[in-house]
């Protein structure tokens, strides 16, 4: 979870910065070094509580300092937001189904466990697709709600480039013919 969150700030920060990623090294100060002001900092705490679901207190976002520290920051709030819903150790195992609008796309589909690269790939191959792409997520039957929204949340980013993604839970064995819980 540590290397999505901290790609997805890095994104974040880049995008918002005009700043290459290449340049966002831990010990860059934000204000020093990539003028950011105080302005870019609310707006940058507001994508990072709408990316990763969390509430990033003021008094917080004021000790900010380094590119660093925004990453801290972010995984230890998005770190209690893991514990308050109980996501698993082990990463959990999907099937995605990968619908492009595009005809000279063919459906892409994988039955994976989640992990940071999982995310990079599918992400990768959903915004390449491009807008209207249409990416199923199947997690297994007994995956908690927690688990589900979870899953979710992984793939959030991928509305601003215009993919619907939709997360659900396989039917029980027998009513579906692939999934995780056929793998």
């Amino acid at each position: 979870m540590d290397e999505i969150v901290a790609s997805r700030v890095r994104e974040l920060v880049s995008d918002h910065l005009g700043v290459g990623a290449d340049e966002l090294q831990p010990s860059v100060l934000l204000v020093d070094e990539l003028a950011a002001d105080s302005l870019d900092l609310v707006e940058l705490s507001l994508d990072l509580e709408s990316e990763f679901d969390i509430e990033v207190p003021e008094r917080l976002l004021g000790e900010v300092r380094t590119f660093g520290d925004l990453v801290n920051l972010t995984l230890t709030l998005a770190g209690k937001r893991r514990a308050a819903h109980l996501i698993p150790d082990q990463p959990p195992r999907i099937w995605t189904h990968l619908v492009s609008p595009n005809a000279d796309y063919a459906a892409v589909d994988r039955t994976v466990s989640l992990t940071p690269y999982t995310v990079e790939e599918v992400g990768a191959d959903a915004v390449h697709s491009g807008p209207g792409t249409r990416l199923e997520v199947t997690v297994t039957a007994a995956a908690s709600d927690g688990v589900v929204a979870w899953v979710a949340d992984q793939f959030a980013w991928l509305q601003r480039h215009g993919v619907h993604v939709m997360v659900d839970r396989a039917q029980p064995a027998g009513k579906r013919p692939h999934g995780p819980e056929a793998a």
